[in-house]
């Protein structure tokens, strides 16, 4: 059983109210075995393991079950990648409603402007020139100084996701700053993690291998391997709570992700915030 705390309650979710949760089940499988929708070619993805469509499809899932999304939202997905969960989005989204995408990856960017822009044309891509030690070395912009070319108030929903992951703390920070600025009064941000709470900690055999976290000084990041420390970091439990609490976000739930070994229905750890009105 997934291991949830919701802080508030979280609202009904679907903005028709013919869009049930059995719907929902019923779009994703149509989704998974849709080929027609857009897909790059394997040597092309450049973001995570395992299943392109699979990985996408599921988010879907989450996006709307654990975050709230809706869909005549304006949407703002940061780290866009390679549009794995932008496809399905355009199966979820109205005509009406906004997605805008943004990446470091120019690559990323690219494709998912010459291939789904077009037959989407509320699906709009943009490259930020942030650097990144893995997936831009030599951008032009610090991600401590990230500013994002949009006006305030401009989206009623912003995710995060497998961003976090690849981030020291002071940059989290800035992008999470960010989400606030951009965020509509009662918009949400959806962020996913590795918490490195007790039992994250504790190592169960069952615990993904791969990531054998061991804390970076006093934290609260945790890293595994130093020499390229952006390829995973987790961080202090309580980290998030403490840092949207600074910047004036409402945690309305986090769920823990099955990385670290108990059953869960996602991978990673799962954090919903909401900016007040």
């Amino acid at each position: 059983m997934t291991a949830v705390t919701a802080l508030k309650p979280v609202p009904e979710v679907f903005a028709r109210p013919d869009f049930d949760d059995r719907r929902l089940d019923w779009l994703m499988e149509s989704v998974r075995g849709n080929k027609f929708l857009p897909e790059p070619t394997i040597d092309s993805i450049f973001v995570g393991d395992g299943d392109y469509r699979a990985i996408g499809t599921e988010f879907l899932g989450h996006l709307v079950r654990l975050g709230g999304i809706q869909p005549n939202d304006r949407v703002l997905d940061i780290g866009s990648g390679i549009g794995r969960i932008a496809v399905p989005l355009t199966q979820y989204l109205s005509p009406g409603a906004a997605y805008w995408g943004v990446d470091p990856v120019a690559e990323g960017v690219a494709w998912c402007s010459q291939n789904i822009t077009p037959v989407y044309d509320n699906f709009r891509f943009d490259h930020i020139d942030v650097a990144h030690h893995i997936y831009n070395p030599k951008g032009a912009i610090k991600g401590e100084a990230l500013r994002l070319p949009y006006e305030p108030a401009s989206f009623d929903f912003i995710f995060m996701i497998s961003v976090a992951t690849h981030l020291p703390p002071l940059e989290i920070a800035a992008y999470v700053r960010e989400a606030k600025r951009l965020l509509a009064p009662g918009g949400r941000l959806f962020i996913t993690a590795f918490i490195l709470d007790e039992t994250a900690q504790s190592a169960l055999p069952q615990r993904d291998p791969r990531l054998a976290f061991k804390r970076e000084g006093e934290g609260p990041a945790w890293l595994v391997d130093r020499t390229a420390p952006l390829s995973a970091v987790g961080f202090d439990d309580g980290f998030f709570e403490r840092l949207f609490r600074h910047i004036g976000l409402s945690v309305c739930l986090k769920s823990l992700g099955h990385w670290r070994g108990q059953p869960a229905a996602h991978y990673q750890d799962i954090l919903v915030v909401e900016k007040k009105g």
